[in-house]
């Protein structure tokens, strides 16, 4: 019983501390079509950049690293994100390319990988309305989190495949302009 019982801290411990790239086994290739599930797709530059941590999640993580020891505290005292942080994007939009935009727009940006700070370029970004259709999953799994602030726009992702956000120069953000004004699907 014992041995359950670690093997069940251990997966809950695994869990707490998943990261984003532990959410898949692997990443899907990304389907530029993709983006007709897209309600906004914007040119702009992000103007501010703030990961919102989970609380909660930091809080049960450090209580369960409390009472671990030995390997079990190692491999997870090494985490440093949680599935449910997310990025909060100020955007200040240059060009509304499908839907409306307000000049500036305040989006999340979930279940990726974070760094500290956004090059100052001009991006393309695929955005959707919670509750709106995802595009489908194409990746051998994926865990799909309610969109952590509803009541902004997020950036479109297929699980388990990469975000639509581009610079907007690049091949990809040209032929998703392609897509756009072909009307194809």
């Amino acid at each position: 019983m014992r041995g359950f019982a670690f093997v069940a801290l251990f997966n809950l411990g695994a869990m707490l501390a998943a990261g984003p790239t532990s959410a898949c086994i692997d990443i899907a290739p990304m389907d530029l079509h993709d983006v007709s599930y897209a309600d906004v797709v914007v040119v702009g530059r992000v103007t501010k950049y703030t990961l919102v941590l989970d609380s909660e999640a930091w809080k049960r993580h450090q209580e369960f690293l409390a009472h671990s020891s030995g390997k079990v505290r190692e491999l997870l005292g090494k985490a440093n994100s949680f599935m449910t942080d997310y990025a909060r994007l100020q955007i200040a939009v240059e060009e509304v390319l499908r839907g409306t935009a307000p000049h500036t727009v305040t989006v999340t940006w979930d279940n990726t990988a974070f760094s500290e700070t956004m090059p100052p370029t001009s991006y393309l970004i695929a955005l959707r309305s919670s509750g709106s259709p995802l595009p489908p999953l194409r990746g051998a799994t994926a865990t799909i989190l309610p969109d952590p602030d509803p009541a902004s726009l997020s950036v479109l992702r297929a699980p388990c495949s990469a975000a639509f956000f581009f610079e907007s120069t690049s091949t990809d953000a040209d032929i998703v302009r392609q897509i756009l004004n072909s009307g194809s699907k």
